[in-house]
């Protein structure tokens, strides 16, 4: 007979969830502006970049992998539209394309690279992070791009339920974690990514081919990158070649707080976005106390080292 802690859903499924759930409870006694809707609806705003970036991230981590370029990705990616639509002519709905394709194109050589040349996802990503960065400085000329078409900015723009504005971006973001979630759970790619997670040997042994899986994954993970170039471009409403330059971290962030294990084959996709949360409640809720944002950094700090903790635990003990 099991008992009833064997019984209870592991902590690393449950953990994020109570965890997002003490913030709110405990910053809600430290302002009386915490708990309202366009609050709430500022949080979203302020993490739907970094927030569709994690979904990527959360793919390749599940694999046991990790991507440093990511941010880098993303800013290229956000210079590649607005540049082609403003300095180049190009039709703003083109240029957004183009801007995606860039991202995608720049996961599918990280996969390559990671699965033909078998180099380690850090060291690949890591290299192709300065590459990106500095590419991006020299396309750029390091010079903020502005006077987009409003196409672009379509995204930033907002609707109203009751009286709380939300952005059209923030429904883009929290559809694309449940259709990921659907991908994960309902076919036969999704589970084949936690199997090559999981034992990438004994996945290819069952007729998995591991190296279309990895590719497939990275390549994903850049067509996020390119989307999160989108809502980057149209919440700030300019392209900045110093974008993204932290949210390769915020982005693993998320992921280690919402529970994926670093091991790779376990984890939900819909718990990044609690992670993402997790550390939009805190930085907001922080603010709204007045609290330097030295000590934002700092908590958020020694929260990634509980949840790599846990996770190292939960590991060890399976």
């Amino acid at each position: 007979m099991k008992s009833l802690l064997d019984r209870l859903p592991p902590l690393s499924s449950t953990g994020p969830f109570f965890a997002l759930l003490a913030a709110c409870i405990f910053f809600a006694f430290q302002s009386d502006r915490f708990l309202s809707g366009q609050n709430f609806s500022l949080i979203l705003q302020q993490v739907m970049v970094v927030g569709v970036i994690a979904i990527g991230q959360t793919l390749i981590i599940l694999t046991a992998g990790i991507d440093l370029s990511c941010g880098m990705a993303m800013a290229l990616g956000s210079i590649v539209i607005t540049k082609f639509a403003v300095a180049h002519g190009m039709n703003p709905y083109l240029a957004m394309l183009c801007g995606i394709l860039v991202c995608t194109l720049i996961g599918f050589a990280n996969g390559a690279l990671v699965t033909l040349i078998k180099l380690p996802s850090f060291i690949v990503t890591l290299g192709t992070m300065n590459i990106i960065f500095a590419t991006t400085q020299l396309y750029s000329g390091a010079q903020t791009v502005t006077d987009l078409p409003a196409a672009m900015l379509f995204l930033g723009n907002t609707f109203q339920i009751g009286q709380t504005n939300i952005t059209y971006g923030t429904v883009l973001m929290v559809s694309l974690y449940l259709l990921t979630w659907l991908f994960l759970r309902d076919t036969a790619p999704g589970r084949h990514i936690y199997a090559v997670g999981n034992n990438p040997e004994a996945a290819r042994l069952t007729g998995i081919a591991t190296n279309r899986v990895l590719i497939g994954v990275y390549t994903l993970a850049g067509l996020f990158y390119g989307i999160a170039a989108l809502l980057s471009v149209a919440r700030m409403g300019v392209g900045d070649p110093q974008a993204g330059q932290t949210d390769n971290l915020d982005s693993i962030t998320a992921v280690v707080l919402g529970g994926t294990s670093l091991f790779g084959g376990r984890g939900v996709v819909i718990s990044t976005l609690i992670g993402v949360l997790i550390v939009g409640v805190f930085r907001n809720g922080l603010t709204l106390m007045g609290v330097p944002s030295v000590f934002q950094i700092l908590v958020t700090g020694i929260l990634v080292i509980l949840a790599v903790a846990t996770d190292q635990l939960t590991h060890k003990k399976g």
